[in-house]
C-alpha cells in the first residue's frame, strides 16, 4: 500500500498581507507530479485544508482543481479531515456521496467512526481518520463526559476508530499537537496554558500515524510523523525544508518512508544588516522572494520598508531590534514573537503594575479558548 501524507495546506493564507494562493497552486501542482512518480493508492491531507472556517472562493476553486486531478484523472483515493482552522461542517459537505468516488471527507466526530478499508496485493489496509477534536464538543459528540482536555478527547476518538477497524494493517490520520513536537510561530494555539497537547502513546498499535497541525516536518517515532505544511507560513519557518511523506507499507506492516521535497515558487527568508549597506549592496539572489528585514541600525530609519522595496519588491516585514532595545520603540519591547497569553500578561503588568494571579491567568485562558472556538465555528 502506497500513501502520500501531507497536511496544513492553509489554502487562502496570507503572509504579512501578501496572499499566497498562487504559491500554493504552484506547490500543489508539484504534488500531482509526485503522485505521477510514486503512484500512491491514497493521498492523506491531515487537516487545516483551508486557512479560514469560511474560505475565499478562489481557495475553494484551488482545492476543487487539485482534488479533481488526483481523484478523477489519476484514480487515487483522497482523504481530507478538518483541522482547527477548518469548519468541519463546510469541509464535509456531500461526504457520503463523494466517498463513492474515492474522495473521503471527515469534518466532525459526530459523523461516527471513519474507517475505510483499501485493498492491495497483500490484503487490506484500514485508513482511520479522526478530525480535530475540540474537547468541549468531543465530550458531547462521543457521549463521553469524562473528556476534559485534548488528550482525553483524542484517546476517546482513537479508541472508537480502533474498535471499528479490522485486524491487521491500520493507518491513522489526525490533527493534534502531540507532546514532543516542535512548534513555529504560524500555528494557531489550540489552547492557552498547555492543555492542548496529546501524548504520543495514544497512537500505539497503528502501522503508521499521519499527523497534521505542526508546520515543521518531524518524526515523533519511526512511524508517527508530521508531514509539515506545504509552504513556509511565517519567518520562523525560514529554515524549514518543506516536503510530503511517501509511505510504502509491506505485507507484514513494515513501513518504508521517504521524505519527498517540495520547492516553493518564492522562498521566505530574512536578510540582516545596516540600512545603508542593504541599499548599497543588494543581495541579487532571490530578490523576488518574500523578505523579512532585520535592521541593525540603532537610530530610526524613515520609510525603511518603502525604500527597501525599491530593491526587494516583496519586503513584507521590517524589524529593528536594536532600536527597540535602546528604548526607542513602544516601551522598548518587541512583541512580535509573543503568544497571546504572554502578550496579555505583559499588558496587564504594564497597566496594573503587578503580575497576573494564577486565577486571573486561568480566567483569561478560559475566555481566550471560548473566543477561539467561536472563530473556528466549531459550534455550528
Amino acid at each position: 500500500m502506497r500513501i502520500l501524507h501531507t497536511s496544513d495546506w492553509h489554502l487562502g493564507r496570507a503572509l504579512c498581507g501578501e496572499r499566497l494562493l498562487d504559491d500554493q497552486a504552484y506547490v500543489l501542482d508539484q504534488l500531482t507530479r509526485i503522485a505521477d512518480d510514486f503512484h500512491p493508492d491514497a493521498v492523506l491531507v491531515a487537516g487545516d485544508v483551508y486557512d479560514r472556517a469560511i474560505p475565499a472562493p478562489d481557495a475553494v476553486h484551488l482545492l476543487d482543481d487539485v482534488v479533481t486531478r488526483l481523484v478523477l484523472d489519476r484514480g487515487i483515493h483522497v482523504f481530507l479531515i478538518a483541522g482547527n482552522h477548518d469548519s468541519g461542517t463546510r469541509l464535509s459537505f456531500g461526504a457520503r456521496l463523494l466517498a463513492r468516488g474515492k474522495l473521503h471527507l471527515v469534518g466532525s466526530l459526530r459523523e461516527g467512526p471513519s474507517v475505510v478499508v483499501l485493498p492491495d496485493d497483500h490484503g487490506k489496509v484500514a485508513i482511520c481518520t479522526v478530525p480535530y477534536a475540540e474537547p468541549m464538543l468531543a465530550a458531547d459528540e462521543l457521549d463521553c463526559p469524562s473528556i476534559c482536555d485534548h488528550d482525553t478527547a483524542m484517546r476517546a476518538a482513537v479508541e472508537r476508530v480502533r474498535a471499528a477497524a479490522p485486524a491487521g494493517r491500520t493507518v491513522l490520520m489526525t490533527h493534534a499537537f502531540v507532546a514532543g513536537g516542535e512548534i513555529s510561530e504560524s500555528e494557531r494555539a489550540l489552547t492557552v496554558g498547555g492543555t492542548g497537547t496529546v501524548a504520543a502513546d495514544a497512537f500505539d498499535g497503528f502501522t503508521y500515524v499521519a499527523l497534521g497541525h505542526l508546520h515543521r516536518a518531524q518524526a515523533l517515532a519511526d512511524t508517527v510523523r508530521y508531514s509539515g505544511s506545504i509552504l513556509k507560513y511565517s519567518f520562523s519557518e525560514e529554515h524549514h525544508a518543506k516536503s510530503v511523506e511517501f509511505v510504502d507499507i509491506d505485507a507484514q506492516g513494515g513501513c518504508r518512508i521517504e521524505r519527498v521535497p517540495l520547492v516553493a515558487r518564492r522562498d521566505v527568508r530574512t536578510i540582516q544588516g545596516r540600512f545603508d549597506n542593504l541599499m548599497r549592496s543588494p543581495d541579487a539572489i532571490g530578490r523576488n522572494d518574500l523578505i523579512g528585514v532585520e535592521l541593525l541600525d540603532n537610530e530610526p530609519i524613515l520609510d525603511a520598508k518603502l525604500r527597501l522595496s525599491e530593491i526587494y519588491p516583496n519586503v513584507l516585514q521590517v524589524r529593528q531590534p536594536n532600536f527597540l532595545h535602546t528604548g526607542g520603540g513602544a516601551h522598548g519591547t518587541d512583541t512580535s514573537a509573543m503568544d497571546d497569553a504572554t502578550l496579555f500578561a505583559a499588558f496587564f503588568q504594564q497597566v496594573m503594575g503587578r503580575d497576573l494571579t494564577s486565577e486571573e491567568a486561568a480566567e483569561f485562558a478560559a475566555v481566550h479558548d471560548e473566543v477561539s472556538m467561536q472563530e473556528r465555528e466549531v459550534t455550528e
